[in-house]
């Protein structure tokens, strides 16, 4: 029997690669709708939005081989499957410490999603100072010839953790040395200093709106309007005496 030839091997593998990419480039997808989703909800019927913005990524496949080989682990598709989970990845930056949680609720009620593990680094820092929640999730995939379900690596932070973390990536990028003892206090104390001003931004938020939901009072044109994607509708007059909001 003849060995196949060195084209349709690559040809096949080519497929093979593109195939299990895509997998994870889908979940991604659907993870960014997911997110818009709420956060148009929110905006629309809340007038204010958790989600101050998301960034997501898709690891390349050089990426993923290195990593495998630092780990010593098979490379075939289905061990990479198994040991690496952050292939696809998404970012989502909140105004408050509270977002968080309440992004993470909404995330893990959601029917399809299968989540698998939850740290919370918020709660329990690293002991550089890094705060964030990580959730990690299966998302079904629906191909041409049946459904698969890919690992999505959630980080949910507000923009301060963002600020620190996004700050000490870019200090020590490709520093492979252990930092020196002072440097790590003082990395220690900006991330303190960050989560105080989150604490601070927190208790001004809740106090604000304290304020709000006392003065329930609301103008008539107000409640006349509703916006949907930056759409404005009115409500009918008739429609509100019916409700008995217009006499």
């Amino acid at each position: 029997m003849n060995a196949p030839h060195p084209i349709d091997q690559f040809k096949k593998f080519k497929y093979e690669i593109t195939r299990f990419m895509m997998i994870y480039k889908f979940a991604l997808d659907q993870m960014e709708t997911k997110i818009e989703v709420l956060k148009e909800e929110f905006q629309s019927l809340h007038d204010y939005s958790p989600i101050e913005h998301t960034k997501s990524r898709l690891k390349s496949p050089e990426s993923i081989m290195n990593k495998m080989f630092r780990k010593n682990h098979e490379l075939t598709f289905e061990s990479i499957k198994q040991n690496i989970k952050d292939i696809a990845g998404v970012r989502i930056t909140c105004s408050f410490i509270s977002d968080i949680y309440r992004i993470k609720d909404m995330l893990c009620n959601q029917s399809d999603l299968r989540v698998l593990e939850v740290k919370d680094y918020i709660e329990n820092p690293k002991p550089n100072g890094y705060q964030s929640l990580h959730l990690l999730v299966e998302v079904p995939v629906y191909m041409s010839n049946g459904e698969e379900r890919a690992c999505v690596e959630i980080q949910i932070r507000t923009i301060a953790m963002d600020f620190w973390a996004s700050l000490e990536h870019k200090i020590f990028y490709k520093y492979n040395k252990d930092v020196p003892e002072h440097l790590t206090r003082e990395l220690k104390s900006a991330a303190d200093s960050a989560n105080a001003l989150d604490q601070q931004m927190e208790r001004l938020h809740r106090e604000i709106q304290e304020i709000k939901d006392a003065d329930n009072e609301r103008d008539e044109e107000e409640l006349r309007r509703i916006i949907i994607n930056n759409q404005q509708f009115t409500l009918p007059s008739n429609l509100l005496k019916l409700l008995g909001s217009g006499e």
